[in-house]
């Protein structure tokens, strides 16, 4: 329950905020003067606090003010049986939510309390989304697991590629991180500061990947109701992330090219040059030598994308690394599903050390959040791994695991759902188009899907 501190030295007046509050189901805790009060919420968490203006000692005014510049996310309502406008102003100044005369109106008290904890749960979000930004800026990113000598070698790579402007292309199975060895490099560079956009070629039509990457003037083409920013403007003094950029049609590739000859973008249906400073980072699961021999890759682009090459080696390659991921997978897994930490004896590790992982640090993943959630007892052994893991392409539970899972039918039928389109999208290298007709279903129903299960492509 959200817990709400009552500071006054009229006994009468808290027992009546005590009684209306904990009636609408709030916690509430007392104190009787301002020093009693901060000596409180230095060692508790509250809500809200209702501060009284006129005190003996401490006033209301001068605790408000030490409130704000300690605990500035507990928002504060003033209340006082003497408040004038100066008052009020004053308060507002010193960074109170709001300011209520005594004896308060039950609704105007109720409305108040209650939009002050929405004003400091925002005030929360934004805090922790300030945080998340400073910490990516200050490298506090995932970190790449493994000691593996192909790990290390990458991990080198990013400390002497990152500080320069050279373009750099990251070949690899799907979910093995090329994504992850992307945004470090992006960390590491002059551009740390500007954003990161990413565009997953892969999963936009053919016909829309040019308005995609470049935008388009209003009236460009039919439904181009507005002119739109493309990722390249977006990306200006940034980095540009081109995932899966071996799916990308030939027409987009040769504008692609001039882009990075040039350093001009032109809008679809525009018809000026508009420059834009952008460091390009590309990924693919291809092998682009064979797409060139086949047609369907421009030898003159992959020359200027692949000053660098990275090969993100699959896990099949880099056994030692497992007990590693699996470690920090289960600490990241069980925080973020809200269970107990578990350990993996250390027979469990090597049976999937054993295992091909043809689905690679993704699959890994999955299998270790689904033996956090279904294994018994606090340490993993090899018997939940034989009973939870199935070998091959697809790590789906046994059949009878998955019934006993889930009590449920709606629930078992959507995570079912979920888990045969996220299958049939690797199989197909998240080629929507081919996904769809291949399990025979309209390419926008197969979005709606994605929609409905929030299924991303994770690298």
């Amino acid at each position: 329950m959200p817990t709400i501190l009552v500071v006054d030295d009229e006994a009468s007046i808290r027992r009546t905020l005590r009684e209306i509050l904990e009636y609408e189901d709030f916690e509430v805790e007392e104190a009787v003067d301002g020093q009693g009060a901060l000596d409180m919420i230095e060692t508790h968490q509250y809500d809200l606090v209702l501060l009284d203006v006129k005190m003996p000692e401490r006033d209301g005014m001068e605790v408000l003010e030490e409130i704000a510049a300690d605990t500035a996310d507990v928002p504060v309502v003033m209340i006082s049986g003497h408040g004038t406008i100066e008052t009020a102003v004053e308060a507002t100044k010193l960074g109170a939510y709001d300011f209520i005369e005594k004896p308060p109106d039950l609704n105007r008290l109720l409305v108040t309390v209650r939009n002050a904890m929405d004003h400091g749960e925002l005030e929360d979000q934004n805090r922790r989304m300030r945080q998340t930004i400073s910490e990516q800026r200050t490298g506090d990113l995932p970190p790449i697991i493994g000691e593996s000598e192909e790990i290390q070698d990458i991990k080198d790579t990013i400390e002497q590629v990152g500080p320069t402007e050279a373009r750099v292309l990251i070949s690899g199975e799907n979910g093995t991180g090329k994504e992850l060895v992307a945004k470090w490099i992006h960390h590491r560079s002059e551009r740390a500061d500007a954003p990161m956009v990413e565009v997953n070629c892969a999963a936009i039509p053919s016909e829309l990947i040019e308005s995609e990457l470049f935008g388009h003037e209003k009236g460009a083409f039919t439904g181009a109701t507005q002119q739109r920013i493309g990722k390249f403007e977006q990306a200006h003094e940034g980095t540009l992330f081109l995932d899966e950029i071996g799916d990308m049609s030939l027409s987009a590739q040769a504008k692609v090219l001039r882009v990075l000859q040039e350093d001009e973008i032109e809008r679809v249906g525009g018809e000026r040059s508009i420059s834009v400073d952008v460091r390009v980072i590309a990924a693919t699961n291809k092998d682009l030598m064979v797409e060139i021999e086949e047609g369907n890759f421009r030898e003159d682009l992959y020359h200027r994308i692949g000053v660098i090459l990275i090969e993100v080696p699959p896990l099949r390659r880099r056994r030692n690394d497992i007990p590693l991921l699996t470690e920090h997978g289960a600490e990241r897994l069980a925080r973020r599903n809200g269970l107990p930490p578990k350990q993996f004896a250390d027979e469990a590790l090597a049976r999937l050390q054993g295992y091909d992982w043809r689905g690679n640090v993704r699959e890994l993943y999955n299998v270790v959040e689904r033996l956090l959630i279904l294994a018994d007892g606090d340490e993993i052994q090899t018997a939940d791994v034989e009973q939870f893991v199935q070998p091959g392409p697809a790590s789906l539970p046994p059949e009878q695991a998955l019934i006993d899972a889930y009590d449920d039918f709606t629930e078992a039928r959507d995570q079912f759902e979920k888990q045969f389109i996220e299958r049939k999208l690797d199989e197909h290298d998240w080629n929507v188009s081919q996904t769809a007709e291949t399990i025979g279903i309209q390419r926008s129903h197969l979005y709606n899907k994605l929609n409905k299960y929030g299924i991303e492509r994770d690298e």
